[in-house]
């Protein structure tokens, strides 16, 4: 399957310009799993920071926010500043009211692609789900860098997505967007010079749909990893 030929950039915004600003929009449809969801990445992200060699809990990046779900559900109840990265203008909005009583915890929301973003300063955590697939393999790459650039001493970037089970990258005409098998992952991780120090699968989550897997990555110094 040729990548670039389903990722389309002005097709995409298009598609969540439509989508209206709830959970279940920014879900697809899948709103019901948000709660799975936040518990298994809580436990991920709760035992990164009780690691040896823990990234401190001073700031940390949303890419690709949506509403501001995991802003209020997993990265404000743990950081001290959030900030974030989404260009929908509607939904970027709407994460100030969102995010209620962690309002005050909000740092600087851009509003902009991911493939255009240039961090202005260094990051904790800097967390990616399910964004990803909306980025061609060049972009992907130069965007992990740019994430692993703005880590701070310490820090760690968590990348959330779907992968598939054929093996093979599948594409979506309708959002203009590829779901990557877990050896692409691998691959555009290590291009990208990013090493993984944890690795894991959701669980609970209803049949039918992508496996989902986090990983914890660090820059890459000596090209060794740990599943």
């Amino acid at each position: 399957m040729n990548k670039e030929s389903v990722i389309n950039y002005k097709k995409a915004s298009e598609y969540w310009a439509e989508i209206p600003a709830t959970l279940d929009g920014v879900l697809g449809g899948f709103g019901f799993i948000s709660d799975i969801d936040i518990d298994g990445s809580t436990l991920f992200l709760q035992s990164i920071l009780s690691s040896k060699n823990a990234p401190a809990t001073r700031s940390a990046l949303d890419c690709g926010a949506g509403i501001g779900r995991i802003t209020k559900y997993l990265l404000a109840p743990h950081f001290d500043t959030v900030d974030v990265i989404e260009p929908d203008e509607k939904f970027i909005k709407s994460i100030i009211d969102f995010v209620g009583e962690y309002k005050i915890k909000m740092g600087k929301l851009y509003q902009i692609s991911l493939q255009k973003f240039e961090p202005e300063k260094k990051y904790d955590v800097i967390w990616n789900q399910w964004v990803l697939g909306y980025l061609t393999d060049k972009d992907l790459v130069s965007y992990l860098q740019c994430c692993r650039n703005a880590l701070a001493q310490n820090g760690v970037l968590i990348v959330k997505e779907n992968v598939t089970s054929s093996g093979k990258t599948e594409g979506d005409e309708t959002d203009s967007s590829v779901t990557r098998p877990l050896k692409e992952y691998l691959r555009i991780f290590k291009l990208a010079k990013l090493k993984r120090i944890k690795q894991c699968k959701q669980t609970n989550f209803p049949t039918g749909i992508y496996p989902v897997y986090m990983f914890a990555l660090i820059p890459n110094d000596d090209n060794i990893e740990t599943s």
